[in-house]
């Protein structure tokens, strides 16, 4: 392995605190009202007691004395950047930069630690395991906040992390119960636990994973990793799970071991004993018992919690993806893509959104030159006019989606639940979708998953796989003018935007409506006018799904 790589300490360097006893005073007089400001300062004087020159042992014990001031002001500080679209706003990303700095704080002053234990303090060294233990935490604990934050993080990490463990392992001190009552419900948790921990939740990792089963993740992992096994060697047996293996000499976390190379720098986790924990966790589910009764918690039914230990299942023990799709590659090809209703409208109609014209004393020729100039509106126009149209590469699609890529680092903030439209350059028509997840690559570039809605343009028919046998009606989502209607009505009597999804033949999915959300009503009726101003009436049934800025819905004819 290679030697711990730190900055040396500074005689000139001046905290306010530079022993246990000063930094609990100092902590008792920190101002928590400006929660911004109590941040900057306390993590101002965290990287200035890094750099003061102290003994090991009381360097130690000064940051045992400032961890759950930390984590406290840290968990507080996180709330702010709950639900952010991305990329992340300036004022945003300084607040992600500054929490992930502070966390690097916390690593860098227990790496302090370590490189004077393992200089042969003999002071600390009693304290190995704990110090590794607390330098595995705080590394994992930044690679969470780039993940539950959307963004991706620095391979370094990973070194970083196997870097640690490898040394703990090392010296024999991974298994070491180490006391740790900020760890949630296990008050004991050793080296081998929490890097088990990281390296499973990160495995089983996915963008589109909402962030309270992202939380309910961390609560089972808490649980069960402290009985998974890291062995040096395994032997292939038929019937038994397959463990998964990392490379502590690579910058990368786990991956099948069915897929590595035999080496001395492998190590296997023993999946077996966690897969039969999972199964029958999820049998007992079945059979009624409550996940209140099988340590599952209490923030989920037991529905959720059955889907969510088979998708985690499927990941760790069964070495496959819960993608019901194969994608098809398309890394040369871009696609225009818009969001929102008004510009979804507007880019499938060729056309602004405008109130239906009431005025039936026009004639048929009024008409069609009106809908002549209507049409000679061009995208150019349209951007003008700020509907958004911008430039993605298609990195790989299925006839239930596509992965996108932005072309720049600059564009529409997004988010999970946002409707949007999607033309690929070898299409003529625009495909309607919900963003699924979202992230942004170390590189600043947008990174999405667009989920298609029902309702699939011819082009459907050239990216589906051949083998699935499936056939689709072709029909293209219509952009339509939409008003309640009938007596006692309370909303305006004025249009609004709205898509329509033409039925589906295989798999049968029926007609359905696209409206801005919150306007769905049970029994509601409407009228639409398509673009031929043909005009029908709607009565609403159930909604389907919503998203954050839509609703879809099933209707019926009247």
């Amino acid at each position: 392995m290679q030697p711990l790589s730190l900055d040396p300490t500074d005689d000139h360097a001046k905290p306010v605190f530079k022993d246990a006893t000063t930094c609990a005073k100092w902590l008792g007089q920190l101002q928590l009202t400006n929660l911004h400001h109590a941040h900057g300062v306390l993590r101002m004087q965290l990287d200035e007691f890094n750099r003061y020159p102290i003994r090991g042992i009381e360097r130690l014990h000064t940051l045992e004395q400032l961890r759950e001031a930390v984590t406290s002001i840290q968990d507080d500080y996180a709330k702010k950047l709950v639900a952010k679209k991305l990329p992340l706003s300036h004022d945003e990303f300084t607040i992600f930069a500054a929490i992930v700095g502070m966390w690097q704080g916390m690593v860098t002053g227990y790496q302090r630690c370590l490189q004077n234990c393992m200089a042969g303090d003999a002071q600390l060294a009693v304290y190995g395991a704990l110090i590794c233990q607390r330098c595995l935490l705080y590394i994992g604990l930044q690679i969470f906040e780039h993940l539950h934050n959307g963004y991706e993080f620095d391979s370094k990490l990973w070194s970083q992390l196997h870097q640690i463990y490898a040394l703990c392992e090392g010296k024999g001190w991974q298994l070491k119960e180490i006391t740790d009552d900020l760890n949630g419900q296990a008050h004991t948790f050793s080296c081998n636990a929490i890097y088990t921990k990281i390296l499973l939740a990160c495995h089983a990792y996915r963008a589109d994973l909402p962030r309270h089963l992202m939380k309910l993740m961390d609560r089972w992992l808490t649980l069960w990793s402290p009985t998974i096994a890291v062995e040096r060697r395994y032997a292939a047996s038929n019937g038994v799970i397959a463990p998964l293996a990392v490379n502590l000499d690579s910058a990368s976390g786990l991956q099948p071991s069915q897929l590595t190379a035999p080496s001395d720098h492998l190590r296997y986790l023993v999946m077996a004993p966690l897969s039969k924990l999972i199964r029958v966790k999820t049998i007992q589910l079945q059979r009624g018992q409550s996940p209140q009764q099988l340590d599952l918690g209490d923030d989920c039914n037991s529905a959720e919690c059955v889907a969510f230990l088979n998708y985690l299942h499927q990941y760790w023990c069964e070495g496959r993806d819960s993608r019901m799709d194969e994608r098809q590659s398309a890394t040369q090809q871009q696609a225009q893509v818009c969001y929102g209703m008004e510009s979804c409208f507007a880019y499938i109609a060729n056309r602004p959104f405008q109130q239906p014209a009431k005025d039936t004393a026009l004639s048929r020729k009024q008409i069609a030159a009106l809908d002549r100039a209507q049409s000679d509106t061009n995208r150019h126009d349209l951007a003008i006019m700020g509907m958004v149209l911008e430039t993605w590469q298609i990195e790989d699609e299925s006839i239930r989606g596509a992965r996108l890529l932005r072309e720049g680092k600059f564009g529409v903030r997004l988010g999970t639940g946002q409707l949007v439209a999607v033309r690929p350059t070898n299409a003529d028509a625009f495909t309607v979708g919900t963003v699924s997840w979202v992230k942004v690559t170390q590189a600043g570039r947008l990174h999405i998953g667009v989920r298609y809605l029902p309702g699939l343009p011819q082009r459907a028919l050239e990216i589906a796989p051949l083998s699935t046998g499936v056939r689709y009606q072709p029909g293209l989502p219509q952009a339509v003018a939409m008003k309640t209607t009938g007596i006692n009505t309370t909303e305006s009597d004025k249009f609004v935007a709205a898509l329509l999804l033409p039925a589906v033949l295989m798999p049968k999915i029926p007609a359905s409506l696209i409206i801005p959300r919150n306007w769905f009503k049970p029994g509601r009726v409407v009228e639409i006018v398509q673009v031929d101003k043909k005009s029908l009436l709607l009565k609403m049934k159930l909604s389907i799904e919503k998203g954050s800025d839509y609703e879809r819905i099933s209707f019926t004819e009247i």
